[in-house]
């Protein structure tokens, strides 16, 4: 295969959801423009309109209108569908809110841990009632919060998130600490919104709401592409046997962008150009052309701003010199499926070397054509990751399906096609 033209990834599926959910608790009127239009927002722009919020229909190239209000008791369970940004996200910004709401999902993501995110909402003052264990459904019910200063256990955007946004529907200060920093487009996104901010190495502060919370002026939002999805693309680019790709418009935000590092020591020829704020973030276009992979160690501190990207990284370090090994990848786990067990088995079920070892993964580079049956167990990511793998000389590689892409990339699969030359 070789690759060629231009092409533009979908809109940042985190910093999306987040948008959406800032300006529906903020008595103002928010455009959204260039969001993603995938299953997992619209479960988010849902879940808003129950809560009272107007939130315009989600399609792709339209732009997307949000009339914030007060937010009043849903009439019915929220269901999240398969996401848990959605979940985890509102609870925070539900811990506020002095009704009860009850929230679920579909089966994946009530498999899903919460109390991560639950018991220092509950330490703000909010209640939590379970009602399976640690997972939905649960309910929630929030109220008068207090200022808090949390440890996570592990680096998590979401969790650091709904903690920021408890924060600023209760309008109290809160101080989370990381063992290691994970993304920022939530204190990125309040920054730019007027609050009070403060970031030091691995603590991020929010002191003080903006002027007249939560009456914000309008404010209109360019939504940059994801550097998650554009990962895919860069892929099948590397992978390709000849040609050049451009892929415009990408975030990227440095939380976000540690699979571009990690590909450069594997060999990547990866060039950015034409770099430029977009709102609250910054974008560049990515230049890429096929190249020899090698292989590289990925070590713990950098697996939280790559967890996404996991995937496709296995994908292609299968297709490189040497044993590439992933340190400190369990979390995976804990994703849309057990991406995990799946990812090694998958791997060798198409005729590569991978295995797991406690919470570590290797996989063993081969040129040999790779050929079997992928089980993606709905999962988005692995379908796209396998996809890409499909496009070597000489693969057969067949999806168990194919519809779990529409979670984050609906147009993932026309993509990959149109990017193919002769």
């Amino acid at each position: 295969m070789k690759v060629g033209g231009t092409v533009r990834p979908p809109g940042d599926k985190s910093v999306t959801h987040r948008a959406l959910i800032i300006g529906a608790v903020a008595h103002s009127r928010a455009e959204l423009v260039g969001a993603l239009a995938s299953a997992d927002i619209r479960s988010t722009a849902r879940a808003l309109r129950s809560l009272g919020a107007e939130v315009s229909p989600v399609r792709t190239g339209r732009v997307v209108t949000v009339c914030g209000a007060r937010w009043h008791r849903p009439r019915s369970t929220i269901n999240c569908g398969n996401s848990g940004t959605t979940a985890r996200l509102l609870l925070g910004a539900l811990a506020g809110q002095a009704f009860e709401a009850r929230l679920t999902g579909d089966v994946s993501l009530r498999r899903r841990p919460m109390r991560r995110v639950t018991a220092p909402l509950q330490a703000m003052g909010a209640t939590v009632t379970e009602e399976r264990g640690d997972g939905l459904p649960l309910r929630i019910r929030g109220g008068t919060l207090r200022p808090l200063s949390y440890r996570t256990p592990v680096a998590s955007a979401q969790l650091k998130s709904a903690l920021l946004l408890a924060a600023t529907v209760g309008n109290v200060p809160v101080t989370v600490t990381e063992p290691v920093r994970s993304r920022d487009h939530t204190e990125l996104l309040l920054a730019h919104l007027g609050f009070d901010i403060h970031v030091d190495a691995t603590s991020v502060t929010l002191l003080a709401p903006a002027a007249d919370w939560p009456s914000l002026p309008p404010f209109r939002l360019e939504i940059p592409g994801d550097a998650s999805s554009a990962a895919f693309l860069v892929a099948a680019a590397l992978l390709a046997e000849g040609g050049e790709l451009q892929i415009e418009g990408v975030g990227v935000n440095p939380t976000r962008t540690g699979f571009l590092d990690i590909l450069s020591r594997m060999g990547g020829v990866i060039g950015l150009t034409n770099e430029r704020a977009l709102g609250a973030e910054r974008v560049a276009d990515l230049l890429v052309r096929p190249a020899e992979l090698r292989a590289t160690e990925v070590d713990v501190d950098e697996v939280p701003v790559v967890i996404d990207e996991v995937p496709i990284l296995a994908v292609l370090a299968s297709r490189a010199v040497g044993e590439t090994r992933f340190h400190a990848v369990g979390e995976l786990r804990l994703k849309e499926s057990d991406r995990l067990s799946l990812l090694a088995r998958n791997l060798r079920n198409v005729g590569c070397r991978a295995q797991v070892e406690g919470d570590d993964l290797f996989v063993t580079g081969s040129d040999a054509p790779p050929v079997g049956r992928v089980d993606t167990a709905g999962d988005h990511r692995l379908a796209m990751a396998f996809a890409v793998l499909g496009t070597v000389r000489g693969a057969r590689i067949e999806l168990s399906e194919t519809a779990s892409a529409r979670v984050s990339y609906p147009s993932f699969f026309e993509d990959l096609t149109r990017i193919r030359v002769a």
